[in-house]
């Protein structure tokens, strides 16, 4: 007897979408801890940007103070509410960015930082009382302190010291001892003092204390080298920097000079020179007295001329005659009248009336002919000079497509060219000089050319440089998807297809719970067991692969809901 079954086909029902602790719920402990540690990370970040947003930004208020202007800083800081802290190795002070200016210029009308030099405020705290010893003492220590500001605002100088040695005066002047200085400067690492900032130290210093001379003033580094001259000019026999630096730049100057000129003639590189100058830096000083003859007044200078002349009075004339009473007598005056004849003279012997003769003397001095004429030696003329040039060989082609060959330069060309040599260097065959050309083929030394290695290769090398910041980027995007969001994804999936399998066992429970009823005729004999139908075999087949594969029944009913 055959029973007819009526099969009911299953409606799908939509699944409610889980929860957000279901779906933890529905991870694996894997995928816990690794949610559960960005949760934590982000948190993390979440707290410190806050507490970073809220915290001051320092900045620094003092740098690079000693230790007594730092406590007296500190403590002031404290005693005005001002929060502070050190950088790293306590070389400066921070506070916050608002609050620097502010803090700076209230600490300025304290006196703070006073600074570790003292310089001629040292005399403002005069007491009364003070004796003389006290108050030259204090005036040098003043001295020193400023010298010491001065030297310490050069850029190589971290730290400078000045002693100052000022003896008494006295009112004898052969035994005043005339002062001295020392000066000890500690420079910054990698930086040295030259020639010519040492000497603007020593002048410094000896232009700041009466009566010192440059030559007492000594300058010394840390390490106790004698940096500035010795007193006594002992370092002067040694040779000048500066000289030697002469030397090499009028050398360099004649080869350039000798390089340029050639070079458009025998090619690029295909002329070598060197030129050694001998240079005189001796200084000679000669002063020549000459005296000519002496030349005709005519042409003379006069300095000096004297005439001198004497004459007897007019109507007067000596005693005359034999000696007696007579002719000691003086004449008398004559009684002729006044436009008459004039009187004779007397007879020598007689006692007649005449006049004294006339006496001149006349003398002239002329300036003496001489000649003073004063020679200084220049220094750094120079005494001789040698220039040396190797030109190399002439490279001839000898056809198209045949390679050239290298020949000799004719005697001409050699000549040609050390005539020019000569013009160059200003030749003088009086002062020795020499010019010697030589003509040689130049030595090449072939390199194989080496196949670089490709991470050597310039284009390779900068292609890498190009690329490094996108490719790394890219690889710390992949590392971020594949360690964190694939994992993610996967227990997501993992957890949604457990959901599905877990709704299809329900339902599958569900239908072996469900009594059918079944449209039937009874049997004749109640007590004869049934045979199972088609549909109980469907059913019982559905709950084995329920149990036995859950997944493939998940997907099932995955793509029952979404209706494909």
């Amino acid at each position: 007897m055959t029973t007819a079954v009526a099969e009911v086909p299953a409606v799908p029902t939509p699944a409610a979408a889980p929860g957000l602790l279901q779906r933890l719920g529905g991870l694996d402990r894997a995928a816990r801890l690794r949610w559960g540690a960005l949760a934590a990370l982000l948190v993390v970040a979440a707290i410190g940007a806050f507490f970073y947003s809220r915290q001051p930004d320092y900045r620094v208020l003092f740098a690079g103070v000693n230790d007594k202007d730092g406590g007296a800083i500190v403590a002031q800081l404290a005693q005005m509410n001002v929060p502070y802290k050190y950088s790293e190795g306590g070389g400066a002070i921070l506070v916050p960015a608002e609050r620097v200016h502010d803090v700076r210029l209230r600490l300025a009308t304290q006196g703070l930082p006073k600074g570790s030099v003292t310089g001629f405020e040292v005399m403002e705290n005069s007491r009364f009382g003070v004796t003389q010893f006290q108050e030259r003492l204090n005036f040098q220590r003043g001295l020193e302190g400023e010298l010491t500001r001065s030297i310490q605002a050069l850029a190589s100088v971290q730290s400078a010291r000045v002693h100052l040695a000022l003896p008494n005066q006295n009112g004898f002047f052969r035994e005043q001892q005339k002062p001295s200085a020392s000066v000890l400067v500690s420079l910054y690492p990698g930086r040295f003092l030259d020639r010519a900032q040492l000497a603007g130290i020593v002048h410094l210093v000896a232009s700041s204390v009466p009566e010192l001379a440059p030559s007492a003033v000594s300058v010394l580094d840390d390490t106790g080298k004698l940096l500035s001259q010795s007193p006594d000019g002992a370092s002067g026999a040694s040779v000048d920097a500066q000289q030697l630096a002469y030397v090499q730049q009028i050398e360099a100057q004649y080869t350039r000079r000798i390089v340029d000129l050639l070079e458009p003639v025998v090619g690029r590189g295909n002329v070598k020179a060197q030129v050694t100058a001998e240079v005189d830096f001796t200084q000679t000083e000669s002063t020549v007295e000459q005296h000519r003859p002496n030349l005709s007044p005519d042409a003379s200078a006069v300095r000096s001329q004297q005439v001198v002349e004497t004459g007897g009075v007019p109507g007067s004339q000596p005693p005359a005659g034999v000696p007696g009473a007579v002719s000691n007598q003086p004449p008398q005056a004559a009684g002729a009248p006044v436009n008459g004849p004039a009187p004779q003279l007397a007879a020598a012997g007689g006692g007649g009336q005449g006049t004294n003769p006339t006496k001149r003397e006349s003398v002239t001095n002329y300036e003496v002919d001489k000649t003073t004429q004063v020679t200084r030696g220049s220094t750094g003329a120079i005494k001789r000079m040698n220039a040396a040039v190797v030109v190399n060989y002439a490279s001839v082609s000898e056809g198209a497509g045949k390679p050239a060959t290298a020949k000799a330069l004719s005697p001409e060309q050699i000549e040609q060219m050390t005539a020019l040599v000569r013009e160059t260097i200003g030749f003088n065959k009086e002062r020795g000089d020499s010019v010697n050309l030589m003509n040689a083929p130049f030595l090449v030394e072939e390199v194989p050319p080496g196949e670089l290695p490709l991470w050597k290769q310039p284009e390779v090398r900068e292609l890498a440089t190009t690329l490094a910041w996108p490719l790394g980027i890219s690889l710390a995007a992949a590392l971020v998807l594949i360690g964190v969001l694939r994992p993610a994804l996967k227990a997501r999936a993992r957890s949604k297809e457990l959901a599905l399998a877990r709704v299809a066992s329900g339902k599958v429970d569900a239908l072996e719970a469900e009594s059918l009823q079944r449209p039937a005729l009874p049997g004749p004999d109640q007590a004869l067991e049934l045979q199972p139908t088609p549909e109980q075999q469907r059913l019982d087949n559905a709950r084995t692969l329920a149990r036995e594969n859950p997944v493939a029944v998940a997907s099932i009913l995955k793509t029952w809901v979404n209706g494909e």
